[in-house]
């Protein structure tokens, strides 16, 4: 999953959505580094992200990337997820996504002194270009996927092209999203108890 839906599962507490954030900046052994929420989060986002790739809507969703552009399925599907999440928005939430977005932020510019160097040069950019905010339209997807392929040290012009996979299978994905998030919902809930 990409940063909305994490954000989105760890909406209880503005540390929880720093901690789920973290989970891709952190380092592996983050004991002892953060509060036990945000460590707690930050395992939790790696369990999500496991079984999300793990789930079989998603492995069905990654066969529909053709040839080599197959190898990058699983990260354009990541980012096109948080587009179907903002567009059923209202199904699964109560919280105007509007209103989650910018309480993130301000939890982003009130930890900004415990985040790792990487996110902090970054977070004014997610706050200001409303990162966020611009899954709504395809070509806020379109934008993340390429700025996330710059960062490739090769073959990011396939994880561009995927964009076309998703393009030609829009409804198959969003029929798909809708059978794995309920799952992942409740996976986070059960995985979140747990490590508790």
């Amino acid at each position: 999953m990409n940063y909305l839906a994490h954000i989105f599962l760890a909406r209880q507490s503005d540390a929880a959505m720093i901690g789920a954030m973290l989970g891709d900046f952190a380092k592996a052994n983050v004991q002892g580094v953060y509060t036990p929420e945000i460590e707690r989060e930050i395992m939790l986002h790696r369990y999500i992200d496991s079984y999300t790739d793990s789930h079989p809507v998603v492995k069905e969703s990654v066969q529909l990337f053709e040839g080599p552009r197959r190898r990058y399925g699983g990260i354009v599907l990541d980012v096109f997820y948080d587009h179907l999440l903002t567009q059923r928005w209202d199904h699964y939430s109560d919280m105007p996504r509007h209103e989650l977005i910018a309480r993130f932020h301000r939890a982003l510019r009130a930890h900004m002194d415990i985040l790792p160097e990487k996110l902090q040069a970054i977070a004014p950019r997610i706050i200001e270009q409303q990162w966020l905010a611009g899954y709504e339209e395809l070509a806020g997807v379109e934008m993340a996927v390429t700025r996330i392929s710059t960062r490739l040290s090769r073959n990011g012009h396939l994880m561009r092209e995927g964009l076309e996979d998703l393009r030609a299978n829009y409804a198959a994905i969003a029929d798909g999203f809708e059978r794995f998030f309920p799952d992942l919902m409740r996976f986070t809930e059960q995985r979140r108890a747990e490590l508790a």
